[in-house]
């Protein structure tokens, strides 16, 4: 099991970094919409339900800065969030909801690719799995991006705290073994939950981390 590690002074300064305010800054449907770079630049991708928003607002504490819409595959922008004027949180459209039309999972498609290829400043993307399903064919076509694009990437596992100890062993074992053949995927990744805030401090002080 290969979840990040960190020192007592990492943590703190991740605690400190995300206990400043935070706020929405904006949302993106356009390329052409797309707002100066502002700090340090992490986005979380994942599929429809995965928890990106719960996620966002538990690192952050601020209950409902980012919202989940009630219809999964609804949300369709990039969603940007400041942290501090330090940290930018881009919350990426989930994917894989296949109701969504053709027509329109394709400009998504497109934008997303357009964001990954032509943000400089992208220091990092997260991308969120919910651990009760595992890696599923749709996140692949994510981390297929993610290399191609040679963007840098982590896996969280969400949502751990609705599985028992034997699956989660299994399923980090599972995905362990998986990002060891990815070009881009960093070796380490997170077991996260929204509701009991366990993986948290890690999280952030991996984000602060990354502040140049």
């Amino acid at each position: 099991m290969a979840e990040a590690r960190y020192s007592d002074d990492q943590l703190t300064a991740g605690r400190r970094l995300f206990s400043a305010p935070a706020s929405f800054r904006l949302g993106v449907a356009k390329l052409e919409q797309l707002p100066p770079l502002k700090g340090t630049e992490v986005a979380f991708a994942g599929r429809s339900n995965v928890g990106k928003s719960s996620l966002i607002n538990a690192l952050t504490g601020v209950k409902g800065l980012a919202r989940a819409s009630n219809t999964p595959g609804r949300t369709r922008e990039l969603n940007f969030f400041d942290v501090d004027g330090r940290i930018t949180l881009v919350d990426m459209p989930g994917y894989g909801y296949a109701k969504a039309p053709k027509a329109e999972v394709k400009q998504w498609q497109d934008v997303l690719k357009g964001y990954l290829r032509g943000r400089p400043g992208l220091t990092r993307v997260f991308v969120l799995i919910d651990a009760r399903h595992g890696v599923k064919s749709e996140d692949k076509e994510m981390f297929d991006m993610l290399d191609e694009t040679a963007v840098a990437y982590q896996l969280v596992l969400t949502k751990t705290d609705k599985i028992k100890p034997k699956e989660l062993a299994e399923v980090t074992a599972q995905t362990q073994a998986l990002i060891k053949t990815r070009a881009a995927a960093l070796p380490s990744f997170f077991a996260t939950s929204s509701e009991t805030l366990g993986g948290m401090d890690e999280l952030r002080a991996e984000i602060a981390g990354l502040i140049r």
